[in-house]
């Protein structure tokens, strides 16, 4: 991509209602358009850092047997009825509607009543389970207060997944391969240092369920970590049985801020009987179906990465989630020699299979490098008239600031070992 041709600018200033660091930051370097309070639009940077989350994801749900599917975003009144989830005072963030043939829709802000009903067609018998589906899917959510920018949106793209286990042996085994599934999906994305399996209250879901938090002052949530066994407990559910069930001390947890970037909940066999969805096991007879319930924000978590490694310059994106890998500087004024040094290297980096966002502007050295910053791809590569005289290539890591100089054959050895 040449940056001349992308269509998104870089600003200096976000809208002055916008008070959260990470949509600030977004909307300043072009990967977000703000629709309205809680919504945004997806520009092609940003796009492209929401599909690199979802491939990690997808990667890691397909691991552990999920198949991918796609739901319908509007919802049966009738169905959630059954389950007692369809009033607003049970479930504060419906977005509903009338159908001009009658009757009412919502607008789906989780799946496991459809997606539960959808099984019946599917699971008749033990020889049909388990089944593993996710869907990356936009959710609707009525949210009173949408002041964290795309952390906490009304509307947002989520990767939820369902479990159906014959008995709740066979939904422990995999809910814990989930959990490690999602350490993964967070260290992928660099911030497994700083996220913690947390124990916390299971809201309009469960009584109780596990929480993905990511330690950040820019969180609603406070939760009490322990770094040594890598657990935290969420404020909410604090007590001594808790503590105790999880053989951890007071005075041992830490008291910190935390982005929630992902749960898991088990339903058991609730939702089968409300819903109807039985089996028949070995000898005939009919018994309900085991359910888990699993999410991940895609949005809140490009959000979480923002809030988490931006600096004083701009937005600072780990390796593998970042638009480009790749920033190619072409600081040339008139030099043609340059100009060609340049095109030369951005044509052997793609050919090598290496993403380049090539600034190929007609602008000053100054304003190039702060748009770079801002941009926070994770290599900065700079082509000049002082580069060609040196025969080496400036590159500077976004992460930490350390500054190479690599000739091209070192710079193609290097990026296309990691690529």
């Amino acid at each position: 991509m040449r940056q001349s041709q992308l269509f998104t600018k870089t600003r200096r200033e976000a809208p002055k209602d916008e008070v959260a660091k990470n949509a600030q930051l977004l909307i300043r370097a072009g990967y977000i358009h703000k629709e309205m309070a809680g919504v945004y639009a997806y520009l092609p940077l940003g796009l492209r850092v929401v599909e690199k989350i979802k491939k990690i994801v997808r990667e890691e749900m397909d691991k552990i047997g999920g198949q991918e599917i796609i739901m319908t975003a509007l919802q049966r009144k009738d169905l959630w009825e059954i389950t007692d989830r369809w009033s607003d005072e049970k479930v504060d963030v419906w977005f509903k509607s009338t159908l001009k043939s009658g009757g009412e829709v919502g607008f789906g802000w989780s799946h496991e009543e459809p997606i539960t009903e959808m099984m019946k067609n599917f699971i008749a018998s033990y020889r049909d389970l388990p089944a593993y589906v996710y869907q990356f899917q936009t959710k609707l959510r009525n949210e009173l207060r949408a002041k964290s920018g795309i952390m906490r949106g009304r509307e947002f793209v989520m990767k939820d997944m369902y479990s159906y286990c014959i008995d709740e042996a066979a939904h422990k085994k995999f809910y814990n391969e989930a959990v490690d599934a999602y350490t993964r999906v967070f260290e992928r994305v660099g911030l497994g240092a700083k996220t913690f399996l947390t124990f916390a209250s299971g809201g309009a879901f469960t009584q109780f369920s596990h929480e993905f938090q990511t330690l950040s002052d820019a969180g609603e949530d406070t939760v009490y970590v322990d770094r040594a066994k890598k657990i935290a407990i969420n404020q909410e559910v604090l007590s001594p049985e808790v503590m105790n069930q999880l053989g951890v001390k007071r005075e041992e947890l830490e008291e910190a801020k935390a982005i929630e970037v992902g749960n898991i909940f088990s339903f058991g066999d609730v939702k089968s009987k409300q819903l109807g969805l039985y089996y028949k096991d070995e000898s005939g007879e009919q018994k309900p179906v085991i359910l888990g319930s699993y999410g991940i924000g895609v949005t809140r978590l490009m959000g979480t990465l923002v809030e988490v490694f931006a600096d004083e310059k701009g937005i600072v994106w780990p390796e593998e989630v970042a638009p480009f890998r790749v920033h190619l500087i072409e600081i040339a004024s008139d030099n043609d020699e340059v100009k060609n040094e340049a095109k030369e290297l951005y044509r052997e980096l793609n050919e090598a299979g290496v993403e380049v966002l090539w600034d190929d502007r007609d602008a000053r050295a100054g304003e190039k490098f702060a748009d770079s910053d801002l941009l926070g791809i994770p290599l900065r590569i700079v082509v000049s008239e002082k580069t060609l005289a040196a025969g080496k290539f400036e590159c500077t890591l976004r992460m930490t600031g350390r500054v190479e100089y690599k000739s091209l054959s070192e710079l193609i050895g290097h990026l296309t070992s990691h690529v």
